[in-house]
């Protein structure tokens, strides 16, 4: 103990021009939006190639469930392609409104974090391979998130599970829009709120993105509903909405660009300052 006192009695000036620094370094970062957007970026890429690479082990360490789930997909599309009634046409390449390959960038999920309330995901694409903060991320089963900063070769992705993501969504039958977001509380699940109670809704309907979003296509599944909350002061439901997709257990995503979403932005924007 003696010793640690003496170490800080002789270099006491050091330490304090340590501590002022890191003071002043935090004030700057905090105060200018230019210095945090670099020290976040500069903090994706080094995060980013530390997941990388323990992804690469993890992702060894279970290729036979990774094996079994390309193996139920592929089994799916070939029962597709059997039958399709014209063989000689080209299938499109999914049943999403105006999606085309051209509007896709293929990204791998290194990093999950799926146990506190601010969850986030890191991808390893970022700006060399064109992604964007606002872009929508899904994969084969539905929707993962939203891109939320991005370094040259990675991203982070705000997920589903994150107690400040909001989506419109709809009820796909009937067409009633809500406000998606999660609750923080199960992994396997959202809610859907501000349904009006003269929807016909019954467990087990699916629930999808709604057409009002510049980030999602309409119509990417999200779940089905598992429990029907209603609030006796308002006209609304609430509901428990089960997901897709496992987010415990993300592997390949679909990273969504959307030519229209600066656009609308844009003009948007212009109206609100109008």
């Amino acid at each position: 103990m003696q010793q640690i006192f003496n170490f800080i009695y002789k270099n006491s000036n050091r330490l304090l021009f340590l501590l002022l620094l890191g003071i002043s370094l935090f004030l700057t970062i905090q105060s200018h939006s230019y210095h945090r957007s670099k020290i976040i970026s500069s903090a994706n890429f080094l995060s980013g190639g530390v997941y990388e690479r323990i992804n690469n082990v993890s992702e060894y360490l279970n290729l036979k469930p990774e094996n079994d789930a390309l193996a139920q997909e592929n089994a799916k599309l070939r029962s597709i392609l059997f039958n399709i009634k014209d063989t000689s046409s080209i299938p499109k390449l999914d049943s999403i409104k105006r999606l085309h390959p051209a509007d896709i960038i293929v990204s791998k999920v290194i990093h999950n974090s799926y146990d506190s309330h601010e969850n986030y995901l890191t991808l390893n694409s970022g700006n060399l391979q064109g992604v964007k903060p606002d872009m929508g991320v899904i994969n084969s089963l539905g929707i993962v998130g939203i891109i939320d900063h991005t370094s040259p070769k990675y991203s982070t992705v705000i997920s589903v599970l994150n107690i400040n993501f909001r989506l419109n969504a709809k009820v796909k039958k009937s067409n009633h829009f809500g406000s998606l977001g999660w609750n923080g509380k199960s992994t396997g699940f959202v809610q859907l709120t501000d349904i009006p109670r003269l929807a016909a809704i019954k467990k087990g309907d699916t629930i999808v993105t709604g057409g009002q979003s510049v980030i999602f296509p309409e119509n990417i599944n999200i779940g089905t509903v598992y429990k029907i909350y209603i609030d006796n002061q308002t006209n609304y439901y609430t509901l428990d909405v089960k997901l897709f997709n496992d987010m415990t257990n993300l592997g390949h995503v679909y990273i969504i660009k959307s030519k229209d979403q600066e656009e609308i932005t844009n003009l948007e924007n212009r109206k609100k300052d109008e």
